[in-house]
């Protein structure tokens, strides 16, 4: 990983996207459903481009909206859709658009009160407090956000009845009919104008902000942290959150400090990400420079990405915490701290989530339900309370509320901020000083995630590895004890392989969008240990790709 001269470092002039050229585009351009990069790809995390490329712009957006009324009307969801956008700068445009081909199809659409930017979890919990009791009529959501990615992305994503990320059997039937209807120069899409839609009898307006904000304390110990008078910082990023914690602040009378209020298109207020890109990461140390310089000022401060599905943790004493730490950790204080839990709630990762967690999980005496890649595989097990958590490496968590029901089938940024407050105030320890004294329990992890290159026969190669193809015995000094290519929580297939030793492992999937494939590593050894298994990896890998 080669780091920009621009790392770490406020974002120059040079760098800022140009907001009127690239809402142009998204007006301007139209895709070729011919091109690959042109078509409709729902991803992990829905459909991302840039209307400068032209991988998302109107056209694209009109295309999923009526290809999302299609679905619903064969699957027969009729109950209202909660509609939020985040505040990159494609997003008001794609929300209007969305909106004139939603109320031309005649769908009730819930869109928010003020045209409040509007968090991805607030969206789930609407979905889900929606259709509590309900079998019929039920609702479903739409966010329009890209998540983290840089200014000059758009995104779009579905949620179905149960409020968590589409199901790939979902986003497919999607995907290929907002394609079709691409390639048919949108032909057989429903719309009207804006001032139409804004007008018609079923649109709607939500609240959001208030419904969510006074529910919170369902899932956060809020007395405790308030009585313990700390000193709490929030950097919402410029996200779509940027109200919601100034709401928290005064609805629950917490010395909460929001040291960021800024709403900028370009986000010219961030550090720069490690490749010289503007980035809201909240964790990543380079993106995350403006808030981790504030530490000493906090007893606990805390960030969110764009839509509020990604948390960032900065304490005096560790500053930023590394995702998987923090995951532990949360894990670790849950499960002893919501009495009101089923007894059999198990705990959530993916594959390439830390070896920490499994060794939090097995002290707790609770099961490990392992995943592939994505947090709707945890929507299910949250929706039913039998997943107390769920978290993946990338920094995306939710968990029940504290009677054991659900809260959000998809990533909550806000909840596992606050509870970073909830664990200080009860435990007197900041979740650095937590995380150390697991280590010292359980052993530290050394983690790193590294690229290596692959052509796109080789990726799709190793996306259909056996583990049987894999013929060593040995990594890194230690005997290979598992070789998997399904999650062994679900037994969907990982896309790759995951190799398991005693002290270390390491799981190898192609990129889908480069010609790499990427490896993440971890060694409960040292650090030269961890070199050594990455470099191991790497040939093992090699190997298995060319020999076939």
């Amino acid at each position: 990983m080669t780091l920009s001269p621009f790392a770490g470092k406020p974002a120059p002039a040079e760098l800022l996207v140009d907001i009127p050229r690239l809402v142009t585009a998204y007006y301007t351009g139209q895709p070729d459903a011919a091109i690959s990069t042109q078509r409709v790809a729902f991803g992990t995390s829905g459909h991302r481009g840039s209307s400068f490329d032209l991988s998302f712009n109107e056209w694209h957006v009109l295309a999923i909206s009526q290809a999302i009324c299609l679905y619903r009307e064969a699957q027969g969801i009729d109950g209202p859709l909660f509609v939020g956008i985040d505040t990159h700068a494609l997003s008001t445009p794609a929300g209007a658009s969305a909106l004139e081909v939603l109320a031309a199809n005649g769908v009730t659409v819930m869109i928010a009160e003020g045209d409040e930017y509007t968090p991805t979890p607030a969206i789930s919990h609407a979905i889900l407090c929606y259709n509590r009791g309900r079998t019929s009529g039920l609702a479903d959501g739409i966010v329009i956000t890209p998540s983290h990615n840089p200014p000059q992305s758009g995104g779009y994503k579905y949620n179905p009845t149960n409020g968590g990320p589409a199901d790939t059997h979902i986003t497919k039937w999607i995907e290929a009919k907002a394609n079709e209807l691409l390639g048919n120069k949108l032909a057989g899409v429903k719309r009207i104008s804006y001032e139409q839609a804004l007008k018609a009898g079923t649109t709607h307006r939500h609240d959001y902000l208030n419904t969510y904000v006074a529910d919170l304390i369902n899932v956060i110990d809020f007395d405790a942290i308030r009585d313990a008078k700390l000193h709490l910082g929030v950097d919402p990023l410029g996200g779509a959150g940027v109200r919601y914690w100034s709401a928290i602040a005064e609805h629950y009378k917490l010395d909460l400090e929001v040291v960021n209020k800024q709403v900028d298109p370009t986000f010219r207020f961030m550090t720069v990400d490690w490749d010289g890109q503007i980035r809201m990461d909240p964790s990543s140390p380079h993106a995350m420079q403006g808030l981790i310089g504030l530490k000493e000022r906090f007893d606990v401060a805390f960030a969110c990405d764009p839509d509020h599905d990604r948390h960032g943790i900065v304490t005096p004493s560790g500053g930023l915490l590394a995702p998987n730490n923090y995951l532990a950790v949360t894990i670790d204080y849950l499960f002893q701290n919501r009495p009101q839990w089923r007894a059999d709630a198990a705990v959530g990762k993916t594959v390439v989530s830390s070896g920490l967690i499994d060794r939090v999980a097995k002290r707790l005496g609770r099961r490990l339900y392992e995943v592939p890649v994505g947090f709707k595989w945890f929507a299910d097990g949250l929706f039913d309370g039998s997943l107390g958590f769920g978290g993946e490496e990338s920094a995306g968590a939710s968990f029940l509320r504290k009677d054991g029901s659900v809260w959000c089938t998809d990533k909550d940024g806000l909840i596992p901020a606050l509870l970073a407050a909830e664990m200080t105030a009860r435990t007197g320890r900041d979740p650095s000083q937590a995380y150390r004294a697991l280590t010292d329990e359980l052993g530290e992890p050394f983690s790193v995630r590294v690229d290596a290159k692959a052509n796109p026969e080789q990726k799709a190669l190793l996306s259909k590895l056996s583990p049987d193809q894999v013929t060593s015995t040995q990594l890194a000094g230690e005997a290979i004890q598992s070789i998997l290519s399904h999650a062994p929580g679900n037994d969907q297939a990982i896309g790759g392989l995951k190799v398991m030793t005693e002290n270390g492992w390491f799981a190898a999937r192609p990129s889908g969008t480069e010609d790499i494939y990427k490896i993440y590593a971890e060694s409960f050894v040292s650090d030269e240990h961890l070199k050594q298994l990455v470099a191991e990896a790497q040939t093992l890998v090699d190997g298995a790709i060319s020999a076939k």
